[in-house]
């Protein structure tokens, strides 16, 4: 089983060696969600983001899935300009 604050933490292990389908965790959309420009100093880097947010890096996942219109691939989609939702401490907290 993977931490609570992985990504996979909902995605089922077969025969104790393989990694299921991934399951997506649900973030509950929240009017407290802070609208955000990602700045230069983060582009491609949500890991950087999650650590100014939460302190830590391990959420760095959350903001492709919160923004899964906006952010197609997790690093990749995460791009000077782009204009995204970040989850409140108090909102991840009751998913992980």
């Amino acid at each position: 089983m993977y931490k609570e604050n992985s990504p996979w933490n909902k995605t089922p292990i077969i025969d104790d060696t393989i990694l299921d389908v991934l399951r997506k965790r649900f973030i509950y959309k929240d009017p407290y969600d802070e609208i955000y420009t990602i700045p230069q100093h983060f582009d491609e880097r949500p890991d950087l983001c999650s650590y100014e947010f939460y302190g830590t890096a391990k959420y760095w996942w959350i903001f492709a899935q919160r923004n899964s219109d906006i952010i197609l691939d997790p690093i990749r989609g995460f791009t000077t300009g782009t204009v995204i939702r970040i989850p409140s401490k108090d909102n991840i907290s009751k998913m992980v």
